[in-house]
């Protein structure tokens, strides 16, 4: 194998935690075997999990891609011929839950990466998770919080000014700028933003409110409202005083189909604009023909190796697809390649090989397997099922925007803006 720049101290470093709470987290181990002569211990990836709570509906799919990726990768071998295994603990997407178990996932299961942690859980735990120095390499989180947060800043062998935290998801920052960019083409010059009160859910509307305003467009009302209530007809009413064009609804699934059926019985109408994790069958199926038109801007989530995936993935399982299973699949199998690279499995081995492993220095390869063969004879650049997947300074992606409309108790992609069109609305230095 050719010998790549890493950190040869092997390390396990004291976790300096405090405060450390029980919870009922339920651990699951995926360790699918590949070949009987795989020597020394098995390599664990931890998977903080959305297993309950309001984004349950979304981890099935994000376990089967997993999966499917750790079969794989086992396959060929494994991670410098050896057994890769994923644990998997339910975070309930809390923040002080996600605490516990990223600390226990380290200390107890011995994981020397994390493949997971959404926006909410991220943003206030950000310091925390950063001292830990191990890689996160994760799918979920949009918030435009870690644009300039995570990553290596570019210098890859220096880790003093490392993040820890990379994304294989576009930035809120990218797809509520397409989202700003769709509304004003269709001639909306004026909306209402109603919002959830989590982290997540604020920063998504503050990104399309300000791409909105940069566009020429105007905000008419903001209302911000407490998650988990059994009705929203209050805050509609205070929004729906205002005269817009449309609104924009920034929540999670939940909240936003008792919201949705209190705007119907309301007769409320205008035109409906749904942060990304809104573009689920179960809401237009919900709310059915009166939501018709209804549309969302997602991550497009098809880069170059989408195809692929996407046919091993409807064999795989049963699960749906959703804007995030491919970004799974891609931060485990990079995180793998990362290994591979350094030629040692440790977290500063990883953390410093994410970029250079990506970036456009070598072979084009969209799988471990390929990854594996190429290394033994010079660079690669991994190009991901979701995007490109080239990290940036700061550990982020760039990629397409889709418009995923509802229609017939369904959503339907109707357009596509163009990864190339929007980059001249985000900041060149970020992306």
């Amino acid at each position: 194998m050719v010998s790549h720049d890493s950190d040869r101290n092997s390390r396990r470093r004291f976790l300096k935690a405090t405060g450390v709470g029980a919870i009922a987290a339920s651990a699951g181990c995926v360790g699918l075997s590949g070949n009987s002569g795989n020597q020394g211990k098995p390599i664990v990836f931890g998977q903080p999990a959305a297993q309950t709570g309001k984004w349950d509906f979304l981890q099935p799919g994000i376990t089967q891609a997993t999966n499917m990726a750790v079969k794989e990768i086992n396959k060929a071998g494994g991670p410098l011929d050896r057994e890769l295994k994923i644990v998997r603990r339910d975070t309930s997407v809390n923040p002080q839950q996600a605490r516990t178990v990223v600390q226990q996932l380290i200390e107890n299961d011995n994981a020397i990466a994390i493949n997971g942690l959404f926006s909410s859980e991220i943003a206030p735990l950000f310091e925390f998770l950063k001292g830990l120095e191990t890689p996160i390499n994760t799918p979920w989180p949009g918030t435009n919080f870690l644009d300039t947060k995570g990553g290596d800043k570019m210098t890859p062998k220096k880790l003093s000014d490392d993040g820890w935290v990379w994304r294989t998801t576009i930035s809120d920052t990218v797809q509520t700028a397409g989202g700003a960019r769709h509304a004003l083409d269709k001639g909306i010059k004026r909306v209402g933003v109603i919002h959830g009160n989590t982290a997540g859910a604020r920063t998504w509307a503050e990104g399309f409110m300000n791409h909105f305003k940069d566009g020429g467009g105007s905000v008419a009302k903001t209302v911000e409202v407490q998650e988990g209530k059994s009705s929203y007809q209050a805050g509609l009413s205070r929004l729906f005083d205002a005269d817009f064009k449309a609104f924009v609804v920034s929540m999670g699934l939940e909240d936003a189909t008792t919201l949705f059926r209190d705007w119907e019985s309301g007769g409320y109408g205008r035109q409906p604009i749904l942060s990304d994790v809104l573009a689920d069958p179960k809401l237009a199926k919900t709310i059915g023909s009166k939501f018709d038109g209804a549309w969302s801007a997602t991550p497009v989530g098809q880069g170059p190796y989408f195809q692929g995936f996407k046919s091993k993935f409807n064999n795989a399982g049963n699960a749906e697809m959703n804007a995030w299973v491919p970004c799974a699949y891609d931060s485990v199998v990079s995180t793998a390649l990362a290994i591979e690279r350094a030629g040692e499995a440790s977290p500063k081995a990883i953390e410093k090989n994410l970029g250079p492993v990506t970036r456009k220095n070598g072979k084009t390869v969209s799988t471990f397997a390929d990854g594996q063969k190429a290394l033994k004879n010079g660079e690669i650049t991994f190009q991901g099922a979701a995007t490109r997947c080239n990290f940036t300074q700061y550990g982020n992606v760039f990629g397409s925007v889709g418009i995923m409309t509802a229609q017939a108790d369904s959503f339907k992609q109707t357009d596509v803006i163009k990864a190339k069109t929007l980059r001249k609305f985000v900041d060149q230095d970020e992306y």
